[in-house]
């Protein structure tokens, strides 16, 4: 029974609550580990860690869904740097169409040599070297009292024909600072 009086009565009383009678017996019995045991648990504990954690990121990393977001994120990084130090009407780089031209029907493809060789990619700096499954674009109108812009991803990840979409704009106004919007997605997973 508890009565209140101290905090080894309470926690002798919450073991004996939680546990039962045979665990409160167990409990008195424990002994606290050596040294060498706690370094040996925390040596297993970090080999587990080691194994598994680059795995998960990796697998985190290579989500279908990591490619369009990050990507747009890039390119709309890019493209409100580039409009910060320009005047409003040449803010944003021309519009290039679907690269690459096709969406990738459900599988991961690696582009041919010149793929994201156009002077609007080389500008956002964009570009894929690895294997992908989006396609992209980047839509901009430029002029005198504001300009904008739209990057989009394209993908189609099961390769029924019916694409996501991930869409991110921005804009910028005559001696304004850029703006980004939120990414706007339409069916994500198809």
């Amino acid at each position: 029974m508890y009565s209140g009086n101290s905090s080894a009565e309470f926690a002798g009383a919450l073991r004996r609550f939680a546990f039962g009678p045979r665990a409160c017996a167990t409990f008195r019995r424990m002994r606290p580990l050596t040294p060498v045991e706690t370094v040996l648990v925390a040596a297993v504990g970090g080999a587990i860690l080691c194994a598994t954690v680059p795995t998960f990121v990796r697998n985190l990393r290579a989500s279908r869904l990591a490619e369009p977001i990050d990507g747009l994120q890039r390119l709309a990084t890019r493209a409100s740097a580039l409009a910060a130090g320009r005047p409003t009407v040449l803010a944003y780089p021309p519009s290039v169409g679907m690269t690459p031209s096709r969406v990738p029907a459900g599988v991961n493809l690696t582009d041919p040599e010149g793929t994201w060789d156009s002077p609007t990619w080389r500008l956002l700096d964009f570009k894929f070297v690895t294997p992908h499954a989006f396609a992209f674009s980047f839509e901009s109108q430029c002029a005198n009292e504001q300009s904008s812009f739209v990057a989009t991803a394209h993908g189609d990840l099961d390769g029924d024909g019916l694409l996501s979409t991930f869409e991110i704009r921005g804009s910028v106004k005559a001696a304004g600072e850029p703006e980004m919007n939120s990414l706007e997605v339409w069916r994500e997973v198809e």
